[in-house]
């Protein structure tokens, strides 16, 4: 069920609509502010519009490495099954 829930991003009140628990909407808004302000204290100046584009660049590289292992993973767990079951059909044969 899709709820209305109230966040504060960047000292901006915000309603958005989730189907997500309360605490995960919670937790989104506090990983959203917390690397702002990782950007905001590094980026000079505090140009707000730099530092949201500056935080969903690092937010989108992490995801993307976070995919690339995760693909990754698959394809050595894909890989290790068949070898397991060549051994299997080897070991039955």
């Amino acid at each position: 069920m899709i709820v209305s829930h109230r966040i504060c991003i960047m000292g901006r009140e915000l309603q958005v609509r989730s189907s997500a628990a309360p605490e995960t909407v919670s937790e989104v808004e506090s990983f959203v502010n917390a690397k702002l302000a990782e950007v905001s204290a590094a980026v000079q100046g505090g140009d707000t519009q730099v530092v949201a584009i500056l935080a969903l660049m690092n937010i989108a590289e992490a995801y993307l490495a976070a995919v690339r292992e995760r693909d990754s993973l698959t394809s050595q767990d894909e890989a290790t099954v068949r070898r397991l079951l060549g051994r299997i059909e080897q070991n039955l044969s």
